[in-house]
């Protein structure tokens, strides 16, 4: 109970947050433009603050709400909204960066070649490449190639070619296991709610789902960008106290002469603060501030309010310090995740950018600190940027290799890198310029490490300590080698589905569901009488267990996967009638009731094991061949045939049992149901020259209409991008595809999809372009060829987004060509394997 009721308490707890707010001064000085947007903004944290209040309290037979919530049906991004993206590291990038971009015709022809062939082969591009050397430069070494200077150790003039390709092999999956590291910790820091992101085998691709992302173009930004790898100096923790404490002081002057306006912008009274408004960074950090002015209501803590007021820097940045000292090292201050954004957007105010010294840039630790038990609390490093360029005093260029190794027996691994001469000379000065300081390990503006340097480095090796798991060991070792070894991903799978899409969904997956359930549970009863009833039970006792089957093995709810979940529910019905029809044969031949219902189960178990196993099969193959939502259908079915043989024979078995040891009575039909087909003979065996016959012309004619016509590929098997479109009025399909076609200059597929101001539209437009810009570009002409289609004018934003506004893009798949292919390649082995598979279970004695 105090589970299902926690988000009703928690939506009170907020409303009644809301409620006090609009009693305030402060809520009065809002503009009414403006008040909606705060109202939101409080009731939102207030829910938050909430639910984080109770994380640990036991609101369910024991459990807590935390363990319930880990514990509830995980939902596809398809039914909650979100995006699903697959990423290809490009390993031609990697091949070419190995070559040290060799120039020669054989080198560039063999490339060429093998980027042909990667658009209808299922190969690996290191195959490919290495098959197009042999047809292009047959006899010629490799090594010739790939024997560069930073490849020295690992090809030598002699080296074989196939030598020189398993060396390739050996760094591709570095590069990608690198690739993996870095998609994650962006991922990690992106603030998305149960992020997924996994590898798929040795293909080279990775996986990512992020639930309730709003900002498609903005994640694409964020898994396409280049990793940089950078060593930079620091200062000193008491070094940098004073500064904080200027900055403390001044953003409380700023901070307290915050006045809304009706431009729903933050402004100042004095001359010098009306300049930060003027600033997109002040906004923002005035607006968080407002957020938290508006959460102090009357239930906050007012101390803790106060404090904030008074140290808007310190109540969320924690200055590091030890035994009442500041601590020794580049650690300035550590705050909790949620309020980084909050520090970030203070640091960048114009006036705490004056008091900071130009040459000192903040950057956060990708880990949390190691004495934070939660992982929830970041160190701030303060990195000292004295180049004249701007540029880091060493970067990840100048790797050669890294790896893991054991200094001590038992202890924790360290990282062992080394670099080319010119690295190894530049460490050595930087280390010598830092004695007894520390040295910080950047990738992507976070802070992987920052070792203190004892004493100068030469020779360019040199190890990494930090009390590393295996893991992070070898993550950092990866992370080390990813400037030698760019290897950029781009999306070459993608999926997004707008919030309300994925709430229609669930609703229309819900209302299908108990739909199909009620009338299978009605039939059951009107045809079979009281044993209707015992498989009702039967068929409630499988959704329980289907349900709980799901959650404890994790798997993901699809739509799909409520479509296996009703196909389940026909055929754990479909084994009780089998059952009962023998039973009712088995009494109409003179036999008690006991004995019948003996009997009718034993007769029944073959033909329903036959037709189960059979799809179980199915099911497997999917699941194994499948990807998304396949997987969750197949998932969900395996599952659901395996709980329904369990209920539809044992639990209405016991049911009968029961009965019977009570010597009560079981019906199995009643006066309408009686008689059903009891007389009809057809004479099967005697038609089945005629069935042959018709049998014979459809596959004929079947057989015609492949061979000259062939087959109509969807975008899952032929590449493509396809919108689901929501306009503000009715439209027509010719509509929607006479203006798309004027705007992309090719045929483009367009369909109703649900009710008349909803669209699908499928393209092929620049499909083969991998380019970084080529979704926001295809996006731009979507929305120029349709947005005259709308009563009332949208942006571009807004037409890409279908965040605030309803209308627009409200959902999206892109297959690339490379996807395509492995579809319809998984597609038809599926097909090839499940009926051999299903062949040899029939040819079989068992």
């Amino acid at each position: 109970m105090g589970y299902q009721t926690s988000g009703n308490k928690a939506k009170q707890y907020a409303d009644a947050a809301v409620a006090a707010m609009q009693k305030t001064p402060q809520y009065a000085a809002v503009s009414d433009l403006d008040k909606a947007y705060f109202l939101d903004s409080l009731r939102k944290e207030r829910n938050r603050y909430y639910i984080d209040s109770i994380t640990s309290q036991k609101v369910f037979l024991g459990f807590t709400y935390k363990d319930v919530k880990e514990k509830e049906i995980n939902l596809g991004l398809d039914l909650k909204g979100g995006m699903n993206v697959m990423l290809q590291v490009q390993l031609k990038d990697l091949i070419v960066a190995l070559s040290d971009n060799n120039q020669s015709p054989d080198f560039q022809k063999a490339m060429a070649l093998a980027q042909k062939n990667e658009l209808t082969s299922h190969g690996d591009f290191i195959t490919l490449f290495d098959e197009a050397w042999n047809q292009v430069a047959p006899g010629k070494k490799l090594s010739t190639i790939f024997g560069t200077y930073e490849m020295k150790d690992k090809i030598k003039p002699e080296t074989t070619n196939s030598e020189v390709i398993s060396v390739i092999r050996a760094e591709s999956e570095s590069a990608i296991a690198n690739s993996f590291n870095v998609l994650r910790s962006r991922i990690d820091r992106f603030g998305v709610t149960s992020p997924n992101i996994q590898r798929i085998g040795n293909t080279g691709r990775i996986l990512v789902e992020l639930p309730g992302v709003k900002e498609p173009e903005r994640v694409r930004k964020l898994l396409q960008g280049t990793a940089s790898l950078e060593f930079w100096p620091t200062f000193e923790n008491k070094e940098v106290y004073s500064y904080l404490e200027q900055i403390n002081t001044t953003l409380k002057d700023i901070l307290a002469n915050v006045k809304v306006t009706d431009t729903s912008k933050a402004s100042v009274a004095t001359d010098s603060t009306k300049a930060v408004a003027a600033a997109d960074t002040t906004n923002k950090a005035v607006s968080s501030y407002k957020e938290q002015l508006l959460a102090a209501d009357s239930t906050s803590n007012k101390e803790s309010v106060n404090f904030a007021k008074e140290n808007p820097l310190f109540s969320i940045l924690q200055p590091s310090a030890y035994q009442g000292q500041l601590a020794p090292g580049p650690v300035i201050g550590r705050a909790h995740y949620k309020d980084t954004a909050k520090v970030n957007a203070y640091l960048r105010l114009p006036q705490i950018k004056a008091i900071l010294p130009a040459e000192l840039v903040p950057m956060w630790t990708v880990k949390s600190d190691p004495q934070d038990k939660s992982g929830t609390i970041f160190d701030l490093i303060a990195i000292k940027n004295s180049t004249r360029d701007g540029k880091a005093p060493l970067d990840g260029s100048v790797i050669t290799d890294a790896n893991t190794a054991y200094q001590t027996s038992g202890g924790s691994p360290d990282v062992e890198m080394s670099m080319n001469p010119e690295g190894a000379r530049t460490w050595a000065r930087l280390t010598a310029d830092n004695l007894q300081r520390s040295v910080a390990i950047v990738l992507d503006g976070m802070v992987y490490s920052y070792p203190t340097v004892q004493t100068e480095i030469t020779g360019g090796r040199s190890q990494i300590t930090g009390n590393f798991t295996v893991e992070e060991a070898q993550d950092l070792a990866n992370v080390l080698k990813s400037g030698k070894l760019p290897a950029p991903a781009t999306i070459v799978q993608e999926q997004v589905v707008g919030p309300s899409l994925g709430a229609e969904s669930i609703n229309a997956g819900l209302i299908s569901f108990v739909i199909a359930f009620l009338l299978v549970l009605i039939y059951m009863v009107l045809f079979y009488n009281g044993a209707g009833l015992a498989a009702d039970a039967a068929l409630l006792t499988n959704v329980l267990f289907l349900l709980g089957a799901l959650v404890s093995f994790g798997a993901v709810l699809t739509l799909p996967g409520i479509a296996g979940l009703v196909l389940t529910l026909g055929m754990a019905v479909d084994a009780n009638v089998i059952i009962y029809e023998r039973i009712k044969e088995e009494l109409r031949a003179g036999k008690q009731l006991r004995l019948a219902i003996h009997d009718g189960y034993s007769n029944a178990y073959s033909a329903i094991l036959d037709g189960q196993i059979t799809t179980i099969i199915v099911g497997i193959v999917l699941f194994i061949f499948g990807t998304g939502p396949v997987q969750g259908f197949a998932t969900t079915l395996v599952i659901g045939i395996i709980t329904s043989l369990m209920t539809s024979i044992f639990i209405s078995r016991l049911i009968f049992e029961s009965r019977l040891a009570r010597n009560k009575n079981i019906t199995f039909d009643n006066s309408l149901t009686r008689n059903f087909l009891k007389n009809t003979h057809v004479n099967f065996v005697h038609l089945r020259k005629y069935a042959y016959v018709i049998s014979g012309i459809i596959v004929a004619v079947a057989l015609v209409f492949i061979l000259t016509k062939g087959f109509t590929y969807g975008v899952d098997f032929t590449g493509g991008r396809t919108y689901v479109l929501r306009f503000d009025k009715e439209v027509t399909a010719e509509q929607v595809r006479a203006a798309a076609i004027k705007e992309f200059h090719e045929s483009v597929e367009v369909k109703q999809f649900g009710a008349g101001s909803q669209m699908k539209l499928t393209t092929s437009y620049k499909i083969n372009d991998n380019s970084t810009t080529i979704d926001k570009e295809v996006e731009a002409k979507l929305y120029n060829a349709l947005k005259g289609m709308y009563k009332t004018p949208m942006s571009l934003q807004e037409f890409t987004t279908a965040v605030d506004n309803p209308n627009g893009i409200v959902s999206s798949d892109k297959v690339g060509p490379t996807i395509a292919n492995d579809m319809k390649r998984k597609g038809i082995l599926a097909v090839i394997i499940s009926l051999i598979a299903i062949f040899l279970y029939i040819a079989s004695p068992l």
